[in-house]
């Protein structure tokens, strides 16, 4: 039997409450094993979001914070650790709706992702991965990224999360508002990206795009996960089906399901 991946991410019981009332997490729990695609999926206000923010240090901007459970990144406790810090540790964000700085160029966009960073030599290097990962961009690499396509936009996005040489890379619905043919280039950035090294936790509503590429996955509602497995069987589960890709006559809450148990089953 294949021993179990070593986590590099380990959220453990979560709470959040939003300006001390709003419970947005209950007791969330998940993994990331070292290399591997972790996906997270759930309708819209399930949590997703609230996770990555206290995964990345960014709750107190959102009037939130974290009054139970633990983070921990490579065995080292982030629960309150600041945004900076964690991406000083090896942690980065692509946000929903790609959040670039549309009046700068794709070269000014790079180079704000380096903060944190201090060697050039390393700048360099992650500069021409980026160009290397990404051609469309090394060829406008001076145009103002506002003029970008949303794919375009997109890739500018995962280059300049990629220029503070992440272990883990959290990305925050990256195929929201994309044509079908580029959520398909999206998706084999990320799966080249983790064949590169990368951990990744992909959180969508897509779920084919993520489940396809997933070694596992998790299901959350109301701010809790209420069932997780191997990405190719969640893809291949009836409920899941019928909640997220439309099928069945009805669409499944499993807000009321009673029999989920948590169970590590990394291959």
């Amino acid at each position: 039997m294949t021993a179990p991946a070593p986590s590099v991410l380990t959220v453990n019981n979560l709470e959040v409450f939003y300006n001390d009332v709003i419970l947005g997490l209950r007791g969330l729990s998940l993994d990331v094993p070292e290399g591997q695609i972790v996906a997270l999926l759930g309708s819209n206000g399930a949590g997703k979001t609230t996770l990555l923010r206290a995964v990345t240090g960014l709750l107190e901007h959102h009037e939130a914070e974290i009054t139970k459970g633990r983070i921990s990144f490579r065995g080292n406790d982030i629960t309150h650790s600041g945004a900076a810090e964690i991406v000083r540790s090896g942690v980065a964000q692509v946000m929903e709706g790609r959040r670039i700085f549309a009046e700068l160029t794709i070269d000014e966009n790079l180079r704000a992702g380096a903060f944190t960073m201090r060697d050039r030599g390393t700048i360099a290097a992650n500069h021409q991965r980026v160009m290397d990962l990404f051609p469309v961009l090394a060829e406008r690499r001076k145009s103002i990224a506002g003029y970008l396509s949303g794919g375009e936009q997109q890739m500018l996005a995962i280059g300049r999360a990629l220029m503070s040489s992440p272990q883990l890379l959290l990305l925050d619905e990256p195929s929201l508002g994309l044509a079908p043919l580029i959520v398909e280039q999206i998706k084999d950035i990320v799966v080249n990206l983790n064949e590169q090294g990368t951990s990744v936790l992909l959180v969508e509503q897509n779920a084919v795009m993520a489940l396809s590429i997933a070694h596992h996955g998790y299901v959350i509602e109301t701010g809790k996960v209420v069932r997780d497995g191997p990405g190719r069987e969640l893809l291949a589960d009836s409920e899941v089906q019928e909640a997220y890709l439309g099928t069945g006559e009805s669409r499944v809450s499993f807000r009321d399901v009673k029999t989920y148990r948590k169970k590590r089953r990394w291959s």
